[in-house]
């Protein structure tokens, strides 16, 4: 199990360090956007839409590694307190009876928006917004379905823990 649990976070966070090459130009944008808006009184309905696609590309590909990092929220008041053992189990059961039930609803629906959005060649209600709104869906979508891949990683890992040799690399 350990080769597959390291194919999946190895892929998870080259997707995720990707994905943070966006946080600057994402900065970029805002300040652009802010200082034509009010230094030289001209906003823009693009810079503003850019400024959420971007926004939307960082978080959705750095959602799945920052939960492989341990960097998401968590109740640390009671999880710091757990032994290893304790950990390994609210993990498993965690994933199994949370974590893939809520994000294979939410992504499954965000596949079928994708699949509409797509259908119609969907673009930005506003005149001058950007094009191909359904490459942000396709993001979105995307995004959940890598989270839901590193749950697979992180219940594999527990249950190697819980259940297999008592040795594991950490990735």
């Amino acid at each position: 199990m350990q080769p597959i649990i390291t194919l999946i976070e190895r892929f998870i966070a080259g997707i995720g360090k990707v994905g943070s090459l966006f946080l600057p130009l994402l900065m970029l944008t805002i300040l652009v956007n802010v200082f034509s808006r009010y230094v030289l009184g001209r906003g823009s309905i693009q810079l503003e839409e850019l400024q959420w696609h971007l926004n939307a590309v960082a978080v959705m590909s750095c959602l799945a590694w920052a939960y492989q990092k341990n960097a998401h929220v968590r109740v640390d008041a009671f999880h710091a307190k757990m032994s290893e053992t304790q950990k390994a189990i609210v993990e498993l059961f965690g994933v199994i009876f949370l974590l893939f039930p809520f994000v294979w609803f939410v992504a499954d629906s965000a596949w079928t928006i994708f699949g509409y959005s797509w259908k119609l060649k969907e673009g930005s209600p506003m005149p001058s917004g950007l094009p191909a709104r359904y490459l942000i869906k396709f993001v979105m979508a995307a995004g959940l379905s890598l989270l839901f891949l590193q749950g697979i990683a992180v219940l594999l890992k527990s249950a190697l823990f819980l259940f297999g040799p008592k040795t594991i690399k950490e990735s």
